[in-house]
């Protein structure tokens, strides 16, 4: 029990008060210092993964249902004008991908 006349939310001096309130600061120091870095950057991999995925499931998702409707309502029965029209299509949004790209600053 502790002394009724100590002022309240005075600091103890028990050793092992002493010694695990060190501890606990080296840990809560580790913990921001190594492992917090740590944790995040396998969150940012991990999200990164998650949003490639989506971003690939997506894609691929759009360009089957452009080459499906222009089959069957655009061109029925004449695929090389659907793959044609898809070529060109996707050649221009390169083009115009490409045009926005800005040079790497070189090394020196």
């Amino acid at each position: 029990m502790s002394d009724p006349s100590a002022p309240p939310n005075t600091p103890n001096n028990d050793p092992v008060d002493r010694a695990l309130g060190s501890l606990d600061h080296i840990l809560d120091v580790f913990h921001d210092n190594v492992l917090r870095p740590i944790i995040l950057g396998g969150r940012f991999v991990a999200y990164f993964f998650i949003a490639f995925t989506v971003v690939v499931v997506v894609v691929t998702s759009l360009l089957i249902a452009i080459t499906r409707f222009l089959n069957v309502y655009a061109f029925a029965g004449r695929e090389w004008a659907t793959y044609w029209s898809l070529a060109i299509i996707l050649t221009v949004a390169g083009m115009i991908i490409w045009r926005q790209r800005r040079p790497v600053r070189l090394r020196e």
